[in-house]
Protein backbone atom coordinates (compact mmCIF):
# COMPACT_ATOMS: atom_id res chain seq x y z
CA UNK A 1 0.00 0.00 0.00
CA UNK A 2 1.99 2.86 -1.45
CA UNK A 3 0.09 5.52 -2.05
CA UNK A 4 -3.50 6.36 -0.97
CA UNK A 5 -5.51 9.23 -2.98
CA UNK A 6 -8.26 10.91 -0.53
CA UNK A 7 -10.89 13.07 -2.24
CA UNK A 8 -11.83 16.12 -0.42
CA UNK A 9 -14.09 18.68 -0.61
CA UNK A 10 -12.89 20.57 2.81
CA UNK A 11 -16.03 19.54 4.79
CA UNK A 12 -15.73 18.35 7.91
CA UNK A 13 -17.03 14.51 6.86
CA UNK A 14 -13.85 15.02 4.31
CA UNK A 15 -11.42 16.15 7.09
CA UNK A 16 -12.73 12.79 9.11
CA UNK A 17 -11.67 10.45 5.87
CA UNK A 18 -8.23 12.24 5.57
CA UNK A 19 -7.00 11.78 9.01
CA UNK A 20 -8.76 7.94 8.93
CA UNK A 21 -6.58 7.88 5.80
CA UNK A 22 -3.80 9.16 7.16
CA UNK A 23 -3.79 6.77 10.27
CA UNK A 24 -4.63 3.80 8.35
CA UNK A 25 -1.62 5.02 5.69
CA UNK A 26 1.28 5.32 9.16
CA UNK A 27 -0.24 1.44 9.89
CA UNK A 28 0.87 0.19 6.74
CA UNK A 29 3.63 2.11 6.51
CA UNK A 30 2.12 4.07 2.85
CA UNK A 31 4.78 6.54 1.51
CA UNK A 32 2.44 8.81 -0.06
CA UNK A 33 -0.82 10.39 0.36
CA UNK A 34 -2.62 12.97 -1.95
CA UNK A 35 -5.22 15.50 -0.68
CA UNK A 36 -7.42 15.83 -4.51
CA UNK A 37 -10.11 18.45 -4.77
CA UNK A 38 -11.26 18.38 -8.00
CA UNK A 39 -13.02 21.99 -9.06
CA UNK A 40 -15.47 22.43 -11.87
CA UNK A 41 -15.68 25.87 -13.98
CA UNK A 42 -19.01 26.32 -15.21
CA UNK A 43 -19.02 27.42 -18.80
CA UNK A 44 -21.79 29.38 -19.32
CA UNK A 45 -23.92 29.16 -22.73
CA UNK A 46 -24.44 32.18 -25.15
CA UNK A 47 -28.17 33.34 -24.73
CA UNK A 48 -29.25 31.55 -21.96
CA UNK A 49 -29.45 33.35 -18.57
CA UNK A 50 -28.28 31.55 -15.64
CA UNK A 51 -28.11 32.75 -12.05
CA UNK A 52 -24.66 31.49 -11.21
CA UNK A 53 -22.49 34.41 -11.42
CA UNK A 54 -18.92 34.28 -13.17
CA UNK A 55 -15.95 32.98 -11.44
CA UNK A 56 -12.36 33.45 -12.90
CA UNK A 57 -11.05 30.31 -13.54
CA UNK A 58 -7.37 31.72 -12.01
CA UNK A 59 -9.24 32.73 -8.76
CA UNK A 60 -11.07 29.40 -8.73
CA UNK A 61 -8.24 27.35 -9.07
CA UNK A 62 -6.12 29.70 -6.41
CA UNK A 63 -9.33 28.88 -4.16
CA UNK A 64 -8.48 25.45 -4.61
CA UNK A 65 -4.84 25.18 -3.61
CA UNK A 66 -5.55 27.71 -0.50
CA UNK A 67 -8.03 24.80 0.69
CA UNK A 68 -5.22 22.10 -0.21
CA UNK A 69 -2.56 23.86 1.66
CA UNK A 70 -4.63 24.78 4.93
CA UNK A 71 -6.24 21.05 5.29
CA UNK A 72 -2.51 19.74 4.00
CA UNK A 73 -0.65 22.34 7.17
CA UNK A 74 -3.17 20.87 9.45
CA UNK A 75 -2.88 17.15 8.75
CA UNK A 76 0.80 17.07 8.79
CA UNK A 77 1.55 16.73 12.33
CA UNK A 78 -0.50 13.54 11.94
CA UNK A 79 2.19 12.17 9.40
CA UNK A 80 4.39 9.35 10.24
CA UNK A 81 8.11 9.66 9.31
CA UNK A 82 8.71 8.66 5.72
CA UNK A 83 5.50 9.25 4.43
CA UNK A 84 4.67 12.47 2.11
CA UNK A 85 1.22 14.04 2.11
CA UNK A 86 0.84 16.12 -1.37
CA UNK A 87 -1.64 17.83 -2.41
CA UNK A 88 -3.56 17.65 -6.23
CA UNK A 89 -6.34 19.98 -7.83
CA UNK A 90 -7.98 19.52 -11.08
CA UNK A 91 -10.62 21.34 -13.26
CA UNK A 92 -13.03 18.43 -13.26
CA UNK A 93 -15.67 16.37 -12.62
CA UNK A 94 -14.61 14.11 -10.06
CA UNK A 95 -16.24 10.99 -10.75
CA UNK A 96 -15.24 11.88 -14.79
CA UNK A 97 -11.59 11.23 -14.07
CA UNK A 98 -10.74 9.44 -11.02
CA UNK A 99 -9.59 6.84 -13.05
CA UNK A 100 -7.47 8.73 -15.03
CA UNK A 101 -6.12 10.46 -11.63
CA UNK A 102 -5.13 7.03 -9.67
CA UNK A 103 -3.58 6.06 -12.69
CA UNK A 104 -1.36 8.81 -12.42
CA UNK A 105 -0.86 9.10 -9.30
CA UNK A 106 -0.60 5.05 -9.24
CA UNK A 107 -2.90 4.70 -6.48
CA UNK A 108 -3.71 2.03 -4.16
CA UNK A 109 -6.34 2.70 -2.59
CA UNK A 110 -9.19 5.63 -2.58
CA UNK A 111 -10.47 7.14 0.82
CA UNK A 112 -13.70 9.08 0.82
CA UNK A 113 -16.08 10.45 3.60
CA UNK A 114 -19.81 10.22 3.33
CA UNK A 115 -22.31 11.52 5.43
CA UNK A 116 -25.86 10.41 7.19
CA UNK A 117 -26.91 13.62 8.24
CA UNK A 118 -29.25 15.83 6.69
CA UNK A 119 -30.71 15.24 3.44
CA UNK A 120 -29.41 17.73 1.58
CA UNK A 121 -25.86 16.86 3.22
CA UNK A 122 -26.10 12.82 1.76
CA UNK A 123 -26.97 14.77 -2.00
CA UNK A 124 -24.08 17.15 -1.70
CA UNK A 125 -21.58 14.70 -0.10
CA UNK A 126 -22.65 11.32 -0.42
CA UNK A 127 -23.47 11.87 -4.14
CA UNK A 128 -20.04 11.92 -5.17
CA UNK A 129 -18.29 9.62 -3.33
CA UNK A 130 -21.53 6.83 -4.59
CA UNK A 131 -20.20 8.04 -8.23
CA UNK A 132 -16.46 7.55 -7.31
CA UNK A 133 -17.66 4.08 -6.43
CA UNK A 134 -19.34 3.67 -9.77
CA UNK A 135 -16.74 5.04 -11.70
CA UNK A 136 -13.31 3.63 -11.17
CA UNK A 137 -11.90 0.27 -11.03
CA UNK A 138 -10.13 0.94 -7.59
CA UNK A 139 -10.68 0.01 -4.34
CA UNK A 140 -13.09 2.72 -2.30
CA UNK A 141 -13.11 2.67 1.02
CA UNK A 142 -16.06 4.80 2.12
CA UNK A 143 -15.86 6.12 5.78
CA UNK A 144 -19.08 6.98 7.51
CA UNK A 145 -18.86 10.72 9.26
CA UNK A 146 -18.76 9.16 12.70
CA UNK A 147 -15.69 6.69 11.94
CA UNK A 148 -12.99 6.79 13.66
CA UNK A 149 -9.35 4.33 12.69
CA UNK A 150 -8.98 1.41 14.83
CA UNK A 151 -6.62 -1.32 13.74
CA UNK A 152 -8.22 -3.27 10.94
CA UNK A 153 -8.24 -6.85 12.80
CA UNK A 154 -11.19 -8.03 11.76
CA UNK A 155 -13.37 -7.89 8.39
CA UNK A 156 -16.83 -8.74 7.13
CA UNK A 157 -16.73 -9.87 3.88
CA UNK A 158 -20.37 -9.54 2.12
CA UNK A 159 -20.24 -12.89 -0.45
CA UNK A 160 -22.48 -13.01 -3.15
CA UNK A 161 -22.08 -17.11 -4.18
CA UNK A 162 -22.60 -16.57 -7.64
CA UNK A 163 -20.35 -16.99 -10.63
CA UNK A 164 -17.82 -16.08 -8.02
CA UNK A 165 -14.59 -17.16 -10.19
CA UNK A 166 -15.99 -14.94 -13.00
CA UNK A 167 -17.00 -11.84 -10.88
CA UNK A 168 -14.48 -11.80 -8.20
CA UNK A 169 -11.25 -9.86 -8.70
CA UNK A 170 -8.82 -12.18 -7.01
CA UNK A 171 -5.42 -10.95 -7.05
CA UNK A 172 -7.23 -7.09 -5.79
CA UNK A 173 -8.79 -9.52 -3.02
CA UNK A 174 -5.99 -10.93 -1.96
CA UNK A 175 -3.65 -8.04 -2.14
CA UNK A 176 -5.61 -6.68 0.23
CA UNK A 177 -6.64 -9.57 2.59
CA UNK A 178 -3.02 -10.37 2.81
CA UNK A 179 -2.39 -6.46 3.56
CA UNK A 180 -4.95 -6.09 6.52
CA UNK A 181 -4.04 -9.64 7.96
CA UNK A 182 -7.35 -9.64 9.73
CA UNK A 183 -9.62 -12.19 11.18
CA UNK A 184 -11.97 -12.50 7.92
CA UNK A 185 -15.86 -13.68 8.47
CA UNK A 186 -17.70 -13.86 4.92
CA UNK A 187 -21.13 -13.64 5.38
CA UNK A 188 -24.19 -14.45 2.76
CA UNK A 189 -27.55 -12.96 3.21
CA UNK A 190 -30.36 -15.01 1.90
CA UNK A 191 -34.33 -15.50 2.82
CA UNK A 192 -36.05 -18.54 2.57
CA UNK A 193 -33.04 -20.13 0.33
CA UNK A 194 -34.92 -17.78 -2.67
CA UNK A 195 -31.11 -17.13 -4.26
CA UNK A 196 -30.03 -21.02 -3.66
CA UNK A 197 -29.46 -23.17 -6.61
CA UNK A 198 -27.78 -26.47 -7.72
CA UNK A 199 -25.00 -24.41 -8.16
CA UNK A 200 -24.41 -22.96 -4.94
CA UNK A 201 -22.82 -25.62 -3.12
CA UNK A 202 -19.95 -25.23 -5.75
CA UNK A 203 -19.71 -21.66 -5.86
CA UNK A 204 -19.02 -21.75 -1.76
CA UNK A 205 -16.13 -23.92 -2.74
CA UNK A 206 -15.12 -22.08 -5.22
CA UNK A 207 -15.01 -19.56 -2.54
CA UNK A 208 -13.56 -20.96 0.23
CA UNK A 209 -10.68 -21.92 -2.38
CA UNK A 210 -9.90 -18.69 -3.43
CA UNK A 211 -9.89 -17.71 0.33
CA UNK A 212 -7.95 -20.83 2.08
CA UNK A 213 -5.17 -19.07 2.72
CA UNK A 214 -7.17 -16.59 4.97
CA UNK A 215 -9.07 -19.07 6.87
CA UNK A 216 -12.46 -17.69 7.05
CA UNK A 217 -15.48 -18.44 8.83
CA UNK A 218 -18.71 -18.41 6.83
CA UNK A 219 -22.11 -16.98 7.74
CA UNK A 220 -25.09 -17.95 5.75
CA UNK A 221 -27.44 -15.10 7.09
CA UNK A 222 -31.60 -15.07 6.63
CA UNK A 223 -32.84 -11.63 6.67
CA UNK A 224 -35.29 -10.29 3.88
CA UNK A 225 -33.17 -7.02 3.71
CA UNK A 226 -29.69 -7.44 2.13
CA UNK A 227 -27.99 -4.23 3.58
CA UNK A 228 -29.27 -4.77 7.10
CA UNK A 229 -28.22 -8.39 7.17
CA UNK A 230 -24.82 -6.91 6.47
CA UNK A 231 -24.99 -3.77 8.99
CA UNK A 232 -26.39 -6.12 11.58
CA UNK A 233 -23.60 -8.40 11.68
CA UNK A 234 -21.00 -6.36 11.07
CA UNK A 235 -21.89 -4.55 14.23
CA UNK A 236 -22.84 -7.15 16.09
CA UNK A 237 -19.21 -8.70 15.44
CA UNK A 238 -17.72 -5.41 15.92
CA UNK A 239 -15.86 -5.78 12.80
CA UNK A 240 -13.46 -2.58 11.66
CA UNK A 241 -14.16 -3.00 7.99
CA UNK A 242 -16.66 -4.28 5.38
CA UNK A 243 -15.93 -5.84 2.08
CA UNK A 244 -17.96 -5.89 -0.72
CA UNK A 245 -18.19 -6.58 -4.46
CA UNK A 246 -21.11 -4.91 -5.87
CA UNK A 247 -21.74 -6.58 -9.10
CA UNK A 248 -23.92 -5.49 -11.87
CA UNK A 249 -25.52 -9.04 -11.96
CA UNK A 250 -26.16 -10.74 -8.71
CA UNK A 251 -27.28 -10.81 -5.34
CA UNK A 252 -25.95 -7.24 -4.73
CA UNK A 253 -26.74 -6.00 -8.55
CA UNK A 254 -28.54 -3.49 -6.73
CA UNK A 255 -25.76 -2.11 -4.17
CA UNK A 256 -24.59 0.13 -7.35
CA UNK A 257 -28.77 2.06 -7.73
CA UNK A 258 -27.99 5.12 -5.67
CA UNK A 259 -30.47 4.13 -2.96
CA UNK A 260 -29.32 1.00 -1.85
CA UNK A 261 -25.60 2.31 -1.91
CA UNK A 262 -26.37 4.84 -0.28
CA UNK A 263 -27.77 2.57 2.89
CA UNK A 264 -25.34 0.36 3.17
CA UNK A 265 -22.64 3.47 3.72
CA UNK A 266 -25.08 5.84 5.80
CA UNK A 267 -26.55 3.12 8.05
CA UNK A 268 -23.39 1.75 9.20
CA UNK A 269 -20.58 3.48 11.29
CA UNK A 270 -18.02 1.13 9.91
CA UNK A 271 -15.96 1.94 6.84
CA UNK A 272 -17.12 -0.05 3.53
CA UNK A 273 -14.28 -0.61 1.00
CA UNK A 274 -15.55 -1.84 -2.33
CA UNK A 275 -13.97 -3.48 -4.64
CA UNK A 276 -14.69 -3.84 -8.74
CA UNK A 277 -15.68 -7.08 -10.12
Amino acid sequence: MKTILVPTDFSDTAYNAATYAIALGNSLEATRIVLYHAYELIVPIPDVPTAIPMVNPEDLRDASLEGLEKMKAELSPLIREGTTLLTRADNTLLAATIEEVCKNENADLIVMGITGGSKLEEVLVGSNTIDVVKNTSYPVLVVPQSAKYKPIEKIVFAADLRKVAETTPVEPLKKLLHIFNAELHVINIDHESRHFSTDTPFETLMLDTLLEDFHPEYHFIDNPNVVAGIVEFAEENKADLILTIPKKHGLFESIFKRSRTSKLAYQTHIPLLTLHE
